[in-house]
């Protein structure tokens, strides 16, 4: 495990090391909310002295006596491991660097779904779902009782009900006056809803009922990684959409609501956190004529990126299916249907505050414990044909990290890289009879149970790195085993130069890569091999909650 000289006191951030000071004069022990303003710290802050000690619980941790007010913190190792200074960070996991985004080959065999018994029943398989929502946008429950209101109790099991001038629930259904294009059986293109409400309610559940009309199917584009899409082909149609506010309104007899936001919302530093697209909303928009002239050019072109058909997810909802989706990032559609055909939907809005919330309290609850049983049973198994099994390559993979001094979350990455071998519907053995398995993805999906994306997103792209290395680096290819050679043809083979530019560009890329060197090097029958147990540790300090 790391130790104390890895954290070096004069490199770490006095007012920031200060600021997190955990002692019960600083934070308050039933709320852990700071019981002091900022301001309050004295000037001049520096370490007076800095111990090894054993903390409250027994844990190694660092005493640091402050000067010039003589006071004491007490930081636990396995805190500084996760949160030290330089560290891989996602930031605000709203935006596209928190995300998995998708086309719809993306999601082949990986559906984020689940009958609603099991949903409810079992905690961990309710996180994992809740978790998809956050990381793929949307999740989808099957056999879920087909009565009326049923869609407020899906909602009630991660959240609070956003109750909007439509009600607490709507019916999206055949009205005979409609005051919105949902309630006929018209086709309607890939949009997000509300968007003439600040806020915009950020989860989307419609539950189904009845759907035996001819026509009515639907569809889900991931708007982040059209965004995406669109800032790579056409950056000034990005740039133009991105700070462009749009008037979008909605009237009726009893309603009113405006908000003025761009179609593509991003934050501070560049990244998508929102998207808006609902061409029935849009009202006149009242710019100089050349401004408006490049609005529109850039917005035809997103909305034409929008109906490619290969970032279209096509699903049918049949009675029972009840789909939850961010509202925020997901476009939902659907194909026009007869309307004398019986169809009915039933819908509300919550909001992923709520869900994330409801997230990080199941995961207090969840332990390591399904990951030590995958290392004790079904990692005891032959590692592909190599001279190892898979559980003695991935222990391997973790030690090798930890001795080159990498990151807590590299060391669990590299720890955990393969187990989406034993944890998907297709197995390891499949992608030896050349099949593959994706398990990278499968992987990273499950791990995603418990940590963040510093952690998963390496997972998610060591086969790539594997194909980028090939690619790039002379010699790379004849450095691996036959087994991963055979692997890598199964794979995709090396990528194309414009392949390979694309991956480096990912976040979590460069983690990636330093995996994939582990991995590749964690294949010896005589090396020495730490229990699991070894990285419980670390692997508690990065968990989320």
């Amino acid at each position: 495990m790391t130790t104390l000289t890895a954290f070096p006191v004069d490199e770490l951030p006095a007012m920031w090391l200060r600021d997190n000071c955990p002692c019960t004069d600083c934070r308050d022990p039933r709320s852990g909310q700071k019981l002091f303003q900022i301001g309050a710290l004295p000037d001049g802050l520096r370490v007076e002295t800095a111990t090894a000690v054993l903390g409250a619980a027994g844990e190694p941790a660092l005493e640091v006596v402050w000067a010039p007010d003589g006071h004491r913190s007490a930081y636990p190792v396995a805190w500084l491991e996760a949160n030290r200074p330089g560290g891989t960070s996602y930031g605000d996991r709203r935006t596209e660097d928190g995300k998995e985004l998708w086309r719809a080959r993306d999601l082949a065999g990986r559906l984020p779904e689940a009958d609603w018994d099991a949903y409810v029943g079992e905690p961990g398989l309710r996180a994992r779902l809740l978790e998809s929502v956050q990381r793929l946008g949307f999740m989808l429950l099957h056999r879920v009782p087909e009565r009326e209101e049923q869609v407020l109790a899906v909602a009630e099991t991660f959240g609070f009900v956003r109750e909007t001038n439509y009600g607490k629930l709507f019916d999206v259904r055949v009205e005979p006056d409609p005051n919105n294009l949902a309630f006929t059986s018209v086709a309607i293109t890939p949009h997000t809803d509300n968007p003439y409400r600040d806020p915009v309610p950020t989860i989307q559940l419609l539950h189904c009922l009845v759907n035996d009309a001819e026509g009515g199917d639907s569809g889900l584009v991931d708007g982040f990684a059209a965004a995406a899409l669109l800032r790579r082909e056409d950056p000034e149609a990005f740039a133009v959409l991105s700070r462009t506010p749009v008037p979008f309104v909605f009237r009726d007899a009893a309603t009113e609501l405006r908000a003025d936001r761009p179609l593509i919302g991003t934050d501070a530093l560049g990244r998508v956190r929102e998207v808006r697209f609902n061409n029935r909303s849009i009202a006149t928009l009242r710019l100089p004529a050349a401004e408006l002239e490049a609005f529109y050019a850039a917005y035809r072109t997103f909305a034409a990126l929008l109906l490619r058909p290969e970032l279209q997810l096509d699903l049918r909802l049949s009675p029972g299916d009840c789909l939850v989706f961010d509202n925020t990032r997901l476009l939902h559609a659907r194909t026009a249907f007869a309307a004398d055909g019986a169809r009915h939907l039933q819908g509300c809005y919550a909001d992923l505050d709520g869900l994330a919330s409801s997230l990080a309290v199941l995961r207090r609850a969840d332990t390591l414990e399904p990951l030590a049983e995958l290392f004790a049973g079904a990692g005891s198994a032959e590692y592909l044909g190599e001279a190892v099994s898979m559980a003695q390559h991935m222990l391997q993979a973790g030690a090798r990290a930890e001795a080159a001094g990498a990151a807590p979350h590299l060391v669990a990455a590299a720890l955990l890289h393969d187990v989406g071998h034993f944890a998907g519907e297709v197995t390891g053995q499949d992608l030896m009879d050349g099949t593959d398995n994706r398990h990278s993805h499968t992987g990273a999906d499950l791990l995603a149970r418990w940590f963040g994306p510093e952690v998963t997103e390496p997972v998610r792209l060591h086969v790539a790195a594997k194909r980028y290395l090939c690619a790039v680096e002379p010699g790379y290819h004849d450095r691996l085993s036959e087994a991963s050679k055979h692997t890598l043809a199964v794979q995709g083979g090396p990528m194309t130069t414009e392949q390979a530019a694309a991956f480096a560009a990912l976040p979590g890329a460069a983690d990636a890569v330093a995996v994939r060197r582990w991995d590749e090097a964690a294949k010896d029958p005589d090396a020495f091999t730490p229990p699991f147990e070894h990285f419980v540790p670390l692997l508690t300090a990065l968990t989320r909650g």
